[in-house]
């Protein structure tokens, strides 16, 4: 186990390119895309706005090194608040299989 830095985005999947191409670009080993996302924020309920063909909200995560977050953050951070859409940082720990087995 070792601790990291977990990153949390939800935003337009239109949008959703511009945030992958910073961490492409920075270098983050991976993230995961979870789209068609819906809730309820302070301002709106997304259930209100359901998703047209491709126009929803994406959800991804990605887990990282602390050393990525602040490249990660001067990037995305202009987007967000051109583009709407929220990010969430927190500690995470990382658990590694170290022998995969299959039952």
């Amino acid at each position: 186990m070792h601790l990291v830095k977990r990153l949390e985005f939800i935003a337009d999947e239109q949008e959703m390119h511009k945030i992958l191409a910073v961490l492409d670009e920075i270098g983050v080993p991976g993230y995961t895309v979870i789209h068609n996302v819906t809730g309820k924020t302070p301002r709106a309920t997304a259930a209100d706005d359901l998703p047209i063909a491709g126009l929803g909200n994406v959800y991804v995560i990605c887990c990282c090194d602390e050393s990525f977050i602040q490249p990660i953050l001067e990037k995305v951070r202009p987007l967000l608040n051109k583009f709407g859409g929220v990010c969430y940082l927190s500690d995470a720990m990382e658990i590694r299989s170290i022998n995969c087995v299959a039952l």
